[in-house]
């Protein structure tokens, strides 16, 4: 089997080579970008099976890398920054970042995250391939495109919230807990801050509700979790 190939973009030499020296052993094919133009330059070629990118990059930042590789891709992209602040844990993840690591990291550990992320999106790439697209009132949620029309229009939603999405429109009434939650969608629970499910909710319902405030598809069971109603 082919091995997987990773985007490094760090502007710090020595992380760097270390987060590529320990990619290298476990046999994934590594490319490293020392700023936010030269990653983007790589992109614009080829886009890797897995980015590590660090925010705080001269030229370009790696919110504004995530925002572009968003509208073009579902790649998976892990956040690698020395910013602790909730805030930019929580952009990070509302704008479709998959994980989020903070310097000083353990390269180990890292080279776990990458294999989970990677694991995680070659079953979502599996399941979407089998899955028929689903239908609830006026959303049509396509996973082989990963397309959400509501109506005639059609949403933008990032990855962790189309794979919210559709969790919960194939699975009607079914009440799911914020644990259950980040297991089924990011698939390792000790990594994730499960507030970063309150984000996903609210910014779901931002996208599906005529009344985010007081939403009808996407509803509280409060004190338990969430669950998503058919329209009568």
């Amino acid at each position: 089997m082919k091995s997987k190939s990773i985007l490094i973009v760090e502007d710090e030499p020595n992380i760097a080579e270390v987060v590529s020296l320990y990619l290298k052993r476990a046999d994934y094919q590594v490319r490293v970008a020392k700023d936010g133009i030269a990653a983007m330059d790589i992109l614009e070629e080829r886009i890797p099976d897995l980015i590590i990118l660090d925010l705080m990059l001269p030229e370009v930042d790696g919110f504004a890398i995530t925002r572009w590789l968003r509208e073009r891709s579902n790649v998976p992209i892990i956040m690698l920054t020395a910013r602790r602040d909730e805030i930019d844990r929580i952009t990070g993840l509302e704008l479709g970042a998959d994980d989020y690591v903070v310097k000083p990291f353990s390269p180990q550990e890292l080279v776990s995250r990458v294999r989970a992320v990677l694991r995680r999106a070659g079953q979502a790439s599996i399941q979407s391939q089998q899955a028929e697209p689903v239908i609830a009132g006026d959303l049509t949620i396509d996973p082989l495109a990963r397309t959400v029309m509501l109506g005639e229009e059609s949403l933008s939603l990032t990855a962790k919230e189309f794979d919210m999405l559709h969790l919960f429109a194939t699975h009607p009434r079914q009440v799911f807990t914020r644990d259950q939650l980040l297991d089924r969608v990011w698939g390792e629970v000790e990594y994730i801050d499960p507030s970063t499910v309150t984000v996903h909710v609210r910014r779901l319902r931002e996208k599906i509700e005529a009344d985010p405030s007081s939403p009808t598809r996407l509803v509280t069971v409060w004190g338990v979790g969430y669950k998503f109603v058919l329209e009568a």
